[in-house]
C-alpha cells in the first residue's frame, strides 16, 4: 500500500443552468476554478481513522463500526453530521467498496486543508464537494486503488448522495474533470435507493441514465471575471425551498426546464464554435430566465449586490449573472478579453463587489468523449481488478 497521499480538488462557478440542473438529464455550465482543498491520507496510530481538519481546532478520533465511522468522543458526534459529515461518507463508501470486494482495510490519518474561503467565509465555490472530489482520490490512491476519472466521479457523487441527494453533483464534475464542462445530472434519488439495496460495487456499475459530461473549449475572446457579494448563502436552503413549493410540481416548472435548456445548449453551441457574441447573449438571457424564476418562487436568488454586480458589468459591454444558487455568494461576468480588468475590477469596488482573481483550470483528465449512460463503468474483471 503506498504511503502518504496527497491530492487537491478545485471550486467550482456555475456559468448556466442553475435550478434546472437539479432535474435528472438537464444541462448546464460548470468551471472548475483555481482555489482548492487538499487532502492527504496518511498511515494512522491511535484510531482507525483520524481526521485534522483547518474547519476544526482540534483533531477527530473516528472508529469502525457495522453501522458506520463513529466518534471516538461524543462530544465530536456533531462534527461527523457536520462539518466532517461529507468526508466521513466518502471513506464508508470507499471502504465498504472494498469490504464488498474482500480487500482489506487499514488505520487512516486524513489531514485537510481549504482555500475556498474569503477572509474565513465561504464564498460559494463548493466546498463541500471539493473535500468529496479531493478526499475521493486521496483515499484510493492511498489504498492502491487505480481509478479512472469516471469511476472516481461515481464514488464521489455517492458519497454525496449518502448525506443529500438535492445536489447535482456539477461541483463534482467540476472537481474531477476540471476545465470548462457541460454536465447533467442522474436521478440521485434513485442512485441512493439503488444503494440501499444493492451496495456500493452494484450502484457504481449501473448504468446511470440522464447523466453525461463533455469538455467544452473556453470562450473565445472573453474573459471569466468573478466577483464576490460578501454574503455566504445556503445553497441547500434554496434549493429545498424551490423543490418544496407548488411551483415546481406544476406546469409551469416544464417551461422552466424547457427553456434553460435551450439557453445551455446556445451556450454550449456558441463555445464550440467561438462565437463569443452568441455566448453573451446566452448568458444575459440565463441571468433574465433565474429573474424570472425568482419573480415567481420569490426564493431570494437576486440580493441588491449581486444585482449591481450584473448591471456593473453589462454597463462595461458583458453578461453577468449570479453563478450557482445565489442568495449571495459569486457572480460570474465574461467580458471582451480587451476590457482593462482594472476599469471592472473598480466599478465592482464602488458597487461592494470584491473581484476575486480567479483562473478556470486546465483540464486535468478530460473525457476522451461524452460520458453517459450508455457507456457505464465496466464491471469486467480487468475493472474490478482495480476495485
Amino acid at each position: 500500500m503506498p504511503g502518504t497521499v496527497t491530492r487537491r480538488a478545485p471550486g467550482k462557478l456555475f456559468v448556466a443552468g442553475e435550478y434546472a440542473v437539479l432535474e435528472p438529464g438537464q444541462p448546464a455550465i460548470v468551471v472548475a476554478v483555481d482555489r482548492y482543498v487538499t487532502v492527504t491520507v496518511a498511515a494512522a496510530d491511535g484510531a482507525d481513522v483520524v481526521v485534522d481538519s483547518d474547519l476544526l481546532d482540534h483533531e477527530v478520533r473516528l472508529g469502525r463500526s457495522a453501522g458506520g465511522l463513529r466518534a471516538l468522543d461524543p462530544a465530536d458526534a456533531g462534527h461527523t453530521r457536520g462539518t466532517l459529515a461529507y468526508l466521513v461518507s466518502v471513506v464508508e463508501v470507499v471502504e465498504a467498496l472494498r469490504v464488498e470486494q474482500g480487500l482489506a482495510l487499514a488505520p487512516l490519518r486524513l489531514t485537510i486543508r481549504s482555500r475556498l474561503h474569503e477572509r474565513g467565509v465561504k464564498i460559494g465555490l463548493g466546498s463541500s464537494a471539493a473535500v468529496t472530489v479531493a478526499a475521493t482520490q486521496a483515499l484510493t490512491d492511498h489504498y492502491g486503488m487505480a481509478l479512472p476519472p469516471e469511476t472516481r466521479f461515481r464514488l464521489s457523487l455517492l458519497s454525496s448522495v449518502r448525506i443529500d441527494a438535492g445536489p447535482s453533483g456539477g461541483d463534482l464534475a467540476a472537481g474531477t474533470w476540471h476545465g470548462w464542462l457541460a454536465y447533467r445530472a442522474p436521478d440521485r434519488d434513485a442512485l441512493r435507493r439503488r444503494l440501499r439495496h444493492g451496495g456500493i460495487a452494484e450502484t457504481l456499475c449501473a448504468p446511470w441514465p440522464g447523466f453525461s459530461v463533455q469538455a467544452l473549449p473556453p470562450p473565445r475572446d472573453l474573459a471569466l471575471r468573478v466577483g464576490w457579494s460578501g454574503s455566504p448563502a445556503s445553497t441547500s436552503a434554496l434549493v429545498s425551498g424551490l423543490t418544496a413549493r407548488p411551483w415546481w410540481r406544476g406546469p409551469a416548472r416544464a417551461g422552466f426546464l424547457a427553456e434553460s435548456e435551450r439557453r445551455v445548449n446556445a451556450a454550449v453551441h456558441a463555445l464550440e464554435r467561438g462565437e463569443p457574441d452568441t455566448l453573451l447573449d446566452a448568458v444575459r438571457a440565463a441571468r433574465h430566465l433565474l429573474a424570472r424564476l425568482d419573480a415567481d418562487v420569490s426564493l431570494g436568488i437576486f440580493t441588491e449586490r449581486l444585482n449591481r454586480l450584473c448591471d456593473t458589468a453589462e454597463a462595461c459591454g458583458g453578461a453577468a449573472k449570479p453563478s450557482g444558487a445565489g442568495g449571495g455568494d459569486c457572480g460570474i461576468a465574461l467580458l471582451p478579453d480587451h476590457h482593462p480588468a482594472s476599469d471592472l475590477r473598480a466599478r465592482w469596488a464602488e458597487a461592494g463587489i470584491t473581484t476575486l482573481p480567479l483562473r478556470v483550470t486546465g483540464p486535468a483528465a478530460p473525457p476522451g468523449h461524452e460520458c453517459h449512460d450508455t457507456d457505464p463503468v465496466s464491471a469486467s474483471p480487468s475493472h474490478r481488478g482495480h476495485l
